[in-house]
């Protein structure tokens, strides 16, 4: 399967009202369980592979690390990968939809709001962003552009709806193939939010977040896990570690 095959195996995945469900891998061991579990495709997680790396979130990884990280986790599993890559990392479009292209993902989350301020992007310099990021890697990548209105927000999500509405079909038109308003949980802001942009949309599962059923039923395409599988591992380790030093069975910890 040519990678342009794969992306549109990825593309047609993406289903409103029956989501592609991504708990988010960081390394090939985990993109193997994901894959060995019986979902479709993997996702990585910037902020998880970060710290398997021993960076932070926040485009702290050198950006070769990143797509080395990613490169490995393609190789290692049979289905379509798709890579968070923060904002680029530094790259340009171009470069990045080559750099990315080389690794055999093809598809990536790209924010619009910076990585180490939080401070939204201007809408247009996205759409700018977007539109070449679209015009170097044709078909070739499946582009899941974040919403980042709600991220760091203090005000009522309500108010930020048609906002964050006007972003997405921003992104969309400049040649985004699906729209992600990370930390949307409301289920009525989010089936809002699904009815006015009337294309895919990615919904971050997280606690007090609907569940997969009510998300599909909300015309949800997409369901990430982000850095939530990784950080449950996380604790699980910790706990059986505690036990080992405590003289305790860490299996049942």
């Amino acid at each position: 399967m040519t990678l342009t095959d794969r992306a549109a195996a990825l593309r047609a995945l993406h289903r409103p009202g029956d989501p592609l469900i991504l708990p988010n891998a960081w390394d090939p061991g985990s993109a193997k369980a994901v894959a060995r579990a019986g979902f479709p495709a993997v996702a990585t997680s910037s902020g998880a592979v970060a710290e398997s790396l021993g960076h932070a979130d926040g485009e702290a990884t050198p950006v070769d690390a990143m797509l080395d990280a990613v490169a490995r986790i393609v190789a290692a599993v049979d289905v379509p990968v798709t890579a968070d890559i923060e904002r680029g990392y530094g790259l340009g479009p171009a470069e990045l939809a080559e750099r990315l292209l080389a690794t055999g993902a093809v598809g990536c989350n790209i924010e619009d709001s910076d990585p180490r301020t939080g401070a939204l992007v201007d809408p247009a310099e996205q759409v700018a962003l977007l539109a070449a990021l679209r015009s170097a890697a044709g078909a070739g990548l499946v582009v899941n552009a974040r919403v980042d209105v709600f991220l760091h927000a203090t005000a009522d999500h309500g108010e930020l709806l048609d906002a964050a509405v006007d972003r997405a079909r921003r992104y969309l038109a400049a040649g985004a193939d699906c729209v992600y308003p990370i930390v949307l949980g409301d289920p009525t802001l989010i089936g809002r939010f699904v009815e006015a942009v009337d294309a895919p949309v990615n919904v971050l599962a997280r606690r007090d977040v609907p569940g997969p059923a009510e998300l599909a039923g909300l015309g949800v395409a997409r369901i990430s896990y982000g850095s939530g599988v990784y950080a449950a591992a996380r604790a699980r380790a910790a706990r059986m570690l505690t036990a080992v030093r405590d003289g305790r069975d860490p299996f049942t910890a």
